[in-house]
């Protein structure tokens, strides 16, 4: 596969590329290589957006309360005994707090 990605985009951005591509994939307009072509630009922009997703979440997942209510933010590069600390009585650890 060849390195044909555009610059950096923010996220509100690709999403729009994304439902543009749509739309033209949908149309039934495209030829058969047209569809393609625009079929592979539109995984290549949905892992971008899922890998800034999973930035995201990795970002909002550091920042947590501490028992006193404060902020208290965890370093992304923290061992395991920190997961054992953040974690004592809680089963849910895949669960979001929402």
């Amino acid at each position: 596969m060849s390195d044909n990605t555009p610059p950096a985009q923010d996220f509100a951005a690709t999403v729009s590329q994304l439902e543009t591509i749509v739309e033209r994939l949908e149309s039934g307009e495209l030829s058969l290589e047209d569809a393609l072509t625009a079929f592979e630009q539109g995984v290549r922009l949905t892992r971008d957006a899922q890998q800034r997703l999973d930035n995201a979440e990795l970002k909002v997942r550091a920042l947590s309360e501490d028992r006193e209510g404060k902020l208290d933010v965890t370093s992304f590069t923290a061992g395991p005994e920190t997961d054992n600390a953040t974690n004592h009585g809680n089963d849910s650890e895949e669960t979001p707090p929402w």
